[in-house]
């Protein structure tokens, strides 16, 4: 599992959805789409409270997403493994932020309804408590992910293609990299490589901007990313979802 391009990690969607470890211990397709996207809003506000870039809180999101393709929910509490994703992603991602603040700041937001969540933390027995669990389930979530850390990102090929197309000044790039930033929520990023994403969430900016885009002499546009229609179709489709189920 060390591919450098990741590609152990793509699966068909019907792979995913029937293999998953979650459905074997009686977590519904339903359930399970529920509780990432419960861990990705909260890797999203702790990656901001934690004032890393975005895309270290998309490395953290997509670790989670590789942990339980392999590991159930039903016994591998999604708080803790986002926690650890999160330090695990800083890390990564040359954004480091210190165990001791990742533990405060993802303990408050976890008990935010006790307004004494602050205080409790910082005394030293509970602090070294959670940072005792905190240690145990990243050996886990290492021993699951192994070696093959480095994620890519949509964000690079997304970027590239806009300036190739010329179309920076208007809301098509805002509006694709807020697909691409959304689409976190779904297991696309176990389906298609980045650069396929990145198409699926131009296509998708264009419609919804009614805009044609632009062919560079025998090329479509989306020849650009060594992507074929039908993947680009099966991307946008998938996004869209998302916002139909909220």
């Amino acid at each position: 599992m060390d591919q450098e391009d990741g590609s152990s990690w793509y699966f068909s969607r019907s792979e995913i959805e029937e293999n998953s470890p979650s459905l074997a211990d009686g977590i519904d397709l339903k359930q399970e789409n529920y509780l990432r996207k419960s861990y990705c809003t909260f890797l999203q506000d702790l990656g901001m409270r934690l004032k890393v870039p975005q895309v270290t809180i998309a490395t953290a999101m997509i670790f989670c997403h590789r942990f339980y393709l392999r590991k159930s929910h039903a016994n591998n509490d999604w708080r803790t493994i986002a926690t650890v994703c999160m330090f695990l992603a800083a890390k990564v991602e040359e954004t480091p932020r210190q165990l001791k603040d990742v533990i405060l700041v993802s303990y408050q937001m976890i008990n935010k309804k006790d307004p004494t969540a602050v205080q409790i933390i910082e005394q030293k027995e509970v602090y070294e408590q959670q940072k005792q669990l905190i240690l145990l389930a990243q050996k886990l979530v290492l021993a699951i992910l192994g070696s093959d850390l480095i994620v890519n990102h949509p964000y690079k090929p997304l970027d590239e293609a806009i300036k190739k197309f010329n179309v920076a000044q208007n809301a098509l790039p805002v509006l694709a990299r807020n697909f691409v930033n959304d689409g976190l929520q779904t297991s696309l990023c176990l389906q298609f490589k980045p650069h396929h994403i990145a198409a699926g969430a131009i296509f998708l900016a264009s419609k919804f901007l009614r805009m044609e885009l632009p062919s560079n002499g025998k090329k479509v546009w989306w020849q650009e990313f060594d992507v074929t229609p039908h993947q680009v179709e099966e991307v946008s489709n998938q996004m869209l979802e998302l916002y139909e189920q909220n």
